[in-house]
């Protein structure tokens, strides 16, 4: 069982209590040893030649550790561009480890063929019914933390997590609000429950050979299940999807605030909520936080779009004359106005600029929006000509 805790500092800024589910807590830091387990368990017997799965990351951490606890052999085809501690932590769980292709779909198309040669068993990620209720048994545990629920807000790639945990909270109470959060890079199961289509359609689906890059890795699925898209559209009451700077503010504030590491798939559900599209204010709301597994090369860079999209960096250009004293003037300026100056670089080869005149970029730490505004209008009456980039 993984922790439930309400928080009370993210409950004021939101207006409603707000309650998370922390699967970042997790055996392999996401939910998906849930699912894997239970497939594995209920096959046992069955399972003799060994497994055999593709994934990039957490799936593969969750097969691989359901089998080592279960004794059984495991393959995992990976990715050549997996991260490389993903790979480690994978191997370390004692499987044997592939690296096939550019992407997933090339991981996919070796472990069929090693499955076809070998006789081992496919433990698919999301589109199977035993892992979808081994996902389920989240929403059992919340309800045995609390039954006064009114929305909750779960992660969508291929649609296990939110098949397993809507199918068990419908059945339970009804009157439960299931939300499912995507992002806006890559959101075909939203695009699926908005026409209540269960058959998958190309136009939902990303092609092939598109990449999209989102910070928001591991739901960054191209194609619905076919299994698990029907469930979705008969239990989950609603679908929206993010963008990718609401995905790093929600990131930053639950390191901020709350002390908790979450990857960008784990973050959508607080991320919709700070959005502020839906209609829960005063509600008892929990947010599934289904995994920790961020890539720390990764959170530098996050941290600093969080911060942007928080107002709490930003960058401005200006024109000051190229002599000495003219950039104490405005260092003062804006020290007057009570940011922080990050760094300041000089861009002397602009042919736009005018001679004897030099354009200058402000890294700069500030409260918030209404700061920057404020900053930049106080320097527009001292006579300078502002740009914010």
């Amino acid at each position: 069982m993984t922790p439930f805790n309400y928080s009370t500092n993210l409950s004021e800024i939101t207006g409603v209590n707000i309650f998370f589910k922390l699967e970042c807590f997790q055996k392999t830091g996401s939910f998906k040893f849930r699912g894997a387990y239970n497939k594995l368990f209920s096959n046992k017997e069955r399972l003799s030649n060994g497994v055999i799965t593709a994934s990039a990351g957490n799936h593969a951490q969750g097969v691989a550790l359901a089998s080592k606890k279960l004794g059984i052999d495991c393959t995992v085809v990976m990715p050549e561009r997996a991260p490389l501690p993903k790979i480690s932590a994978t191997r370390g769980y004692g499987s044997k480890i592939l690296l096939q292709g550019e992407g997933y779909d090339e991981a996919f198309a070796k472990a069929n063929k090693i499955c076809d040669k070998e006789g081992k068993t496919f433990i698919p990620a999301f589109d199977d019914y035993e892992v979808i209720a081994g996902q389920g048994t989240i929403a059992l545990e919340i309800f045995e933390e609390t039954n006064d629920i009114d929305v909750i807000l779960v992660p969508v790639g291929g649609g296990g997590l939110i098949s397993g945990i809507a199918t068990y909270i419908k059945e339970k109470n009804p009157k439960v609000k299931v939300v499912g959060v995507q992002t806006n890079k890559i959101n075909p199961v939203a695009k699926g429950h908005k026409t209540n289509e269960n058959a998958i359609k190309e136009e939902w689906v990303s092609k092939p050979d598109e990449e999209v890059r989102t910070i928001a890795d591991g739901i960054a699925v191209k194609k619905p299940g076919k299994k698990t898209m029907p469930i979705i559209n008969r239990y989950v009451d609603d679908m929206v999807s993010v963008a990718e700077e609401d995905i790093a503010e929600a990131i930053l504030l639950l390191l901020e605030r709350n002390k908790i590491m979450v990857e960008g798939a784990g973050a959508v559900g607080l991320a919709a909520l700070l959005k502020g599209e839906l209609e829960v204010d005063g509600k008892n709301l929990v947010a599934v936080l289904s995994g920790g597994n961020i890539d720390v090369n990764m959170i530098s860079r996050i941290i600093q779009r969080g911060l942007a999209k928080a107002g709490r960096i930003t960058r401005i250009y200006t024109v000051v004359y190229d002599k000495p004293g003219a950039l104490k003037n405005i260092l003062n300026l804006i020290s007057d106005t009570g940011a922080n100056i990050l760094s300041i670089q000089h861009i002397r080869k602009d042919p736009r600029l005018s001679l004897g005149m030099v354009g200058v970029d402000f890294d700069l730490e500030t409260r918030d929006e209404e700061h920057i505004n404020k900053l930049i209008d106080y320097l527009k009456t001292q006579g300078y000509k502002v740009q914010r980039k």
